[in-house]
């Protein structure tokens, strides 16, 4: 997947890169094609659609403005909006497709896909949206059996984000691309011993399946959940992540769990880089906006050598038991065509798909839009394949969170908590496997 995706990006000129990274072919285009030709027939009666997404602060108030904007061009059309952070997020989208009672328009992750569409909660959005100046192999990524469930957003890379203002006044040689693992952790240790008792250098990544699968990848293990929907955690990989972590929390190192649980990755209040709880915390591209926007200096690097990769940022897509499909997928073609909320948008949801769109925009780029662009580009040439997720495994991260939560909280042992993690997951795979038939 990365050699289609990202094979003529270059470390020449940011703009090159930029159109590259999208496929681009329409320099010279100054306005972006705003939906036309692609107009679904929908009615003119008033109509509520609810709509729920995750993000920062930052992402809520771009996506209300927006809102509010096709509300102006569209009056028949309101919004019910619903937004939250990403913990929680599928827990509860789960709860209301079970019910069937899902929002009209969800914003999806690539994660999570095949759970959703493989169990045909979600709605068949192949026809009457113009996709025309979205990158094929990018665009590929919401087909699920030969369908499109999904339109993607943006373009996005895992990476580290850190309070660049801080790290530069302790002296100590801070995240850099490139870097490794063992780089990562002395690190925390540098900046632990020039902070104080009561700071604290690393976020406690320990309970966090992302953060796993990074370090797992960067040990060339593969995944922790195959594609096929088989459990991959590597044991001795594992524990050393584990012992690790423990060693560190002890050390004050990283930051204590009571500390981090109520993280919310981009809230101004309890994000933990944001308010000075940590330095330093994983992050994808399309979420840096919501740190750099809240802080004095921020930076963003690469994930440590090995364990990096692209993706996606989000997509649309549309509730299979909504009654306004048609009118759904018609707001989802203004949102990734018109030239007017590209805008208000901006790189809140990642660098834009719309060849059109991003030709319009890339003059006006800030620097934190070019350094998410900058991330991508470095993470590009060795990244790791991105993994969709495997249908039936889409609760598996907040049960393995809660089972690691007791060893975090000095409940359990390294040893005990891997094997309740083996046990949860063969009912995963049972689960799975009986879907699958």
């Amino acid at each position: 997947m990365k050699k289609k995706w990202f094979k003529t990006l270059t470390g020449a000129v940011l703009v090159a890169s930029l159109v590259s990274l999208t496929a681009c072919g329409a320099a010279g285009e100054n306005k972006p094609n705003q939906s036309e030709g692609s107009e679904v027939k929908g009615t003119d009666k008033p109509i509520t659609l609810r709509i729920v997404w995750w993000g920062s602060q930052t992402r809520h108030e771009a996506t209300q403005k927006a809102l509010d904007l096709y509300t102006e061009k569209h009056p028949n059309i309101q919004f019910e909006p619903e937004f939250s952070g990403f913990d929680g997020y599928f827990q509860k989208l789960s709860t209301q497709a079970a019910a069937r009672n899902a929002a009209d328009i969800i914003q999806m992750d690539a994660a999570y896909l095949a759970e959703y569409a493989g169990r045909s909660q979600l709605a068949d959005l192949s026809q009457g949206i113009n996709l025309d100046d979205v990158d094929k192999t990018l665009l590929d990524s919401g087909n699920y059996t030969g369908k499109q469930f999904a339109i993607p957003l943006g373009n996005n890379a895992m990476g580290m984000g850190y309070n660049k203002a801080i790290v530069d006044s302790l002296g100590i040689k801070g995240p850099s691309d490139g870097w490794i693992w063992d780089d990562y952790f002395q690190f925390g240790i540098d900046a632990k011993a020039k902070l104080g008792a009561d700071k604290y250098a690393l976020y406690n990544s320990l309970n966090d399946l992302f953060s796993y699968d990074m370090y797992q990848l960067s040990k060339g293990k593969g995944y922790s959940v195959t594609q096929e929907g088989k459990f991959n955690i590597d044991k001795d990989t594992w524990l050393e992540w584990a012992n690790k972590h423990i060693e560190l929390i002890k050390s004050g190192v990283i930051l204590p769990p009571d500390q981090w649980a109520t993280d919310k990755i981009g809230d101004p209040a309890q994000d933990i880089v944001i308010n000075g709880k940590s330095l330093i915390r994983r992050t994808f591209a399309s979420e840096f906006p919501g740190l750099a926007n809240n802080m004095d200096e921020a930076g963003l690097v690469t994930s440590p050598k090995g364990s990096g990769y692209l993706k996606p940022s989000m997509f649309w897509s549309v509730s299979a038991d909504s009654k306004y499909v048609e009118e759904s997928k018609k707001f989802i073609d203004w949102f990734i065509n018109d030239a007017e909320v590209a805008e208000i948008l901006g790189t809140t949801r990642g660098i834009p798909v719309s060849k059109k769109v991003l030709a319009a925009m890339e003059s006006k780029f800030t620097p934190i839009d070019k350094a998410q662009v900058d991330l991508i580009n470095k993470t590009a040439p060795n990244a790791q394949p991105f993994n969709p997720g495997a249908i039936g495994w889409g609760n598996f991260q907040k049960d393995y969170g809660s089972i690691v939560d007791l060893l975090s909280f000095g409940k359990s042992t390294p040893e005990k908590t891997f094997e309740e993690i083996v046990k949860k997951a063969s009912e995963y795979e049972k689960n799975a496997s009986k879907i699958a038939k």
